[in-house]
């Protein structure tokens, strides 16, 4: 029975968001940072090449099953960009604040109607560095970027998400409404459905 599983990522705020999504499983998910682990080249086309490259360096490193995400922000206008560049979107060592300033500029003549977006999620876990077959799961959230940042909860462009239907940015719900309605929530629920036939592969 696996009752351990790394986490590929040295990002904080999945860090939190991911704790506090499997505190009720009793699997231990370590990060990356607990084995000195280094990053790796994310150097795929898509977001779920990106999450098996990542999980398939964490499980070699450490042995142990490894869980990677690869997610990002996908503007209409932009012809779906940033895309899979969107934690370096602004170049490499940028902050959050860094990519924002760069997303608003971008759609500074962008009307609102015309705003569209869509967080993206692609979820890997690997039983072991050569594992075949790799559960893979995705979750998306439709939204609409603001003209300016809204709330100073979340990470990355959070600020800038408005949610219609909740009339909120992302950085304006709590930790609860986050897992219940992000694109992470929605693609962690579909791995936690399918995680125990998963463990039971030989």
């Amino acid at each position: 029975m696996i009752d351990k599983i790394v986490l590929a990522s040295g990002n904080r705020g999945k860090l939190r968001e991911f704790g506090e999504i499997f505190a009720p499983l009793e699997i231990k998910l370590l990060p990356q940072s607990d084995f000195a682990l280094p990053g790796v080249e994310e150097s795929g086309l898509s977001f779920v090449e990106n999450a098996i490259i990542k999980a398939r360096h964490a499980a070699r490193a450490t042995g142990l099953p490894a869980l990677a995400d690869d997610s990002g922000l996908e503007v209409d206008a932009l012809d779906g960009a940033p895309g899979i560049h969107s934690a370096r979107y602004a170049g490499a060592g940028c902050s959050d604040a860094d990519n924002n300033r760069k997303l608003l500029q971008a759609l500074e003549r962008v009307p609102a109607g015309r705003r569209s977006a869509r967080f993206q999620c692609l979820l890997v876990l690997l039983r072991h560095a050569e594992d075949p077959t790799p559960l893979i799961c995705q979750g998306s959230w439709e939204g609409v970027i603001l003209d300016a940042p809204r709330g100073d909860n979340g990470f990355g462009y959070d600020p800038l998400f408005f949610i219609p239907e909740l009339g909120l940015a992302s950085a304006e719900l709590s930790s609860e409404q986050k897992q219940r309605y992000s694109h992470r929530g929605k693609a962690v629920r579909q791995l936690i459905e399918r995680i125990t036939p998963w463990l039971e592969r030989p």
